[in-house]
């Protein structure tokens, strides 16, 4: 499944599905924004989108009009976000729920962009155990609509924690993996690591835990369902 940044699909202008996502890395400085015109920025992290029902309007058209020119169903993908729309009334799940049913798109599960969005939130003192939150948003998401899952590293910065694709999968994460591939069944999984990139031996150690932590989430009980996952702190 190719990436597309470059969309926008939550963005008031129109997707420009027609073009291909220009290398922007290759030409910009890291980690600044740029202007591409007097009213369109270009961030160099994805900006969160309200979760509103006007902004689900936006982009549940956007998202149309990108899968019309493919002529194929796209993924989209639940994002790392580091502030919140004041005008929001609606969770990241409905939004993402109510955007698939409307537009026949597919969702892809960020399993750790859930995790550093929930341990953020911990931090801006928001009540509730992180792993339980995060086990509440996956079971809020419809199995049948998601077709892919990634996994990745973030740090802990203090005051912050940055998804940064930097590290092994946490502890954490792998035990939502789990709890994900449960609940979802035997989806595609990427683990993203670009920041920092160890070697081969350490990327194909974490690909052979993702695949045995898959193959354990789903091995039948004696009763018939798949294998229960252990509680969450």
């Amino acid at each position: 499944m190719a990436p597309g940044p470059a969309r926008a699909a939550g963005a008031r202008d129109r997707p420009r599905a027609h073009q291909r996502p220009r290398q922007l890395c290759a030409r910009r400085p890291a980690r600044r924004a740029w202007c591409d015109g007097p009213a369109t920025v270009h961030a160099a992290d994805l900006l969160p989108v309200p979760f509103s029902r006007e902004a689900l309007d936006v982009m549940c058209a956007n998202v149309q009009r990108v899968q019309d020119r493919l002529r194929r169903p796209i993924a989209v993908e639940n994002l790392s976000a580091y502030l919140r729309w004041q005008d929001a009334d609606m969770s990241e799940t409905q939004f993402l729920t109510t955007l698939a049913q409307r537009t026949g798109c597919s969702l892809l599960v960020d399993v750790n962009n859930i995790y550093v969005n929930a341990l953020n939130a911990q931090l801006l003192g928001e009540p509730g155990a992180p792993l339980e939150a995060c086990r509440q948003w996956l079971d809020q998401i419809p199995g049948e609509a998601v077709a892919e899952i990634h996994l990745a590293g973030h740090i802990h910065c203090g005051d912050i924690v940055i998804d940064d694709h930097g590290s092994r999968v946490s502890e954490a994460v792998w035990t939502l993996y789990r709890h994900a591939i449960a609940r979802f069944g035997a989806v595609p999984t990427l683990i993203e690591w670009d920041t920092g990139v160890p070697p081969l031996s350490v990327l194909l150690d974490e690909a052979t835990r993702a695949r045995e932590g898959a193959t354990a989430a789903l091995r039948p009980t004696p009763s018939g369902a798949s294998a229960p996952v252990e509680a969450l702190a």
